[in-house]
């Protein structure tokens, strides 16, 4: 599985990226995260799931046309995100793959 963050910089996720993998960790779960700048979401269009960080929910709707309807885009949860919690990104991230296919 493969989950992108973006940010305006690729670099406040970072922190983020290494709680999720940390939590997938714990949970045995194969699982490939990583952040990049917004502007580059378009060169990984590879992934299962899109997550947007608090400060580009603004870009929302853009990174929605420009995955067409191929996997979830979704904002990271305002509190979530505050309190740097890989565990419970990580679980909306899955939950939200996981009803995207059905």
């Amino acid at each position: 599985m493969k989950i992108m963050l973006c940010c305006a910089a690729g670099m406040s996720t970072s922190l983020l990226v290494t709680k999720m993998e940390k939590a997938a960790a714990a949970k045995g779960l194969d699982v490939e995260i990583w952040a990049n700048p917004v502007s580059e979401a378009k060169d990984h269009l590879d992934a299962d799931i899109i997550l947007l960080g608090p400060q580009i929910r603004y870009a929302e709707k853009s990174v929605k046309e420009l995955v067409d309807g191929k996997m979830p885009v979704q904002n990271i949860d305002m509190r979530s995100y505050g309190r740097m919690d890989g565990e419970k990104v990580l679980s909306d991230a899955l939950k939200a793959i996981e009803d995207f296919k059905k």
